[in-house]
């Protein structure tokens, strides 16, 4: 089963470049705008970008292109960490090579399962897009306990946060293909195990560990469909 509904070759990566394009200009007007909110803008193009893999997913973007795409993004991605041409996406106080990292795996779950699995990729991507990406918003406008995590803060609502967005992200992509997808249990247990990895985030390593791990535990998982 598939959702693809692109006729043209162009029409996916058209529509993939016309979205990041959209969402740099975004995180440009976002950094203009609130100067003194750095994550805003980071966060805003860190779940922006969630949606290319459904994009990528409905108009049938092609391994030969996914692929080389998502790897010149992620060079990119690592020269503007270095070089800041962008620097709403990389302009923060805290060392990190998360954006790297979130490139990274894109890059690796595409090259894994692209395109004969295209659900375990989209889980992987929106795990992080969504769950971390509000947790990092949300989590600290809101007073509850805190800890440190090998450097990193840490706290009962961003964590909370993780938890209920990851589920409802794993909820969401078992609808498109409900018969290739996990259990409900098991979905539940990838949730989990996504919100435990994301606590270890030192220089954003869990953009790296989140997603392939959700993707991961979705394929060993799902049930086998012929």
């Amino acid at each position: 089963m598939s959702i693809a509904w692109g006729s043209s070759p162009w029409l996916g990566p058209t529509l993939v470049a016309g979205w990041l394009t959209l969402l740099a200009g975004l995180a440009a007007f976002v950094k203009e705008r609130w100067p003194s909110q750095q994550e805003w803008s980071r966060k805003l193009v860190h779940i922006g970008t969630g949606p290319v893999v459904l994009i990528a997913w409905a108009t049938g973007i092609d391994r030969s292109i996914a692929v080389p795409a998502a790897a010149v993004v992620t060079l990119l991605a690592a020269l503007n960490h270095r070089l800041r041409v962008l620097p709403g996406i990389e302009d923060i106080d805290r060392h990190s090579y998360g954006t790297i990292a979130y490139g990274a795996s894109i890059t690796l779950l595409l090259w894994l399962l692209w395109p004969a699995q295209p659900q375990p990729v989209a889980a992987g991507v929106l795990v992080m897009a969504l769950g971390d990406g509000l947790a990092g918003l949300l989590g600290p406008l809101v007073t509850s306990p805190r800890w440190q995590v090998f450097g990193q803060t840490r706290s009962l609502a961003g964590t909370a946060v993780m938890g209920a967005a990851t589920a409802a992200a794993l909820i969401g992509v078992a609808a498109l293909q409900p018969a290739s997808a996990p259990p409900g249990w098991a979905l539940l247990a990838i949730a989990g195990l996504a919100t435990g990895l994301e606590q270890w985030a030192s220089f954003g390593v869990d953009n790296l560990t989140v997603p392939l791990a959700v993707a991961g535990m979705w394929v060993w998982l799902a049930p086998r469909v012929a």
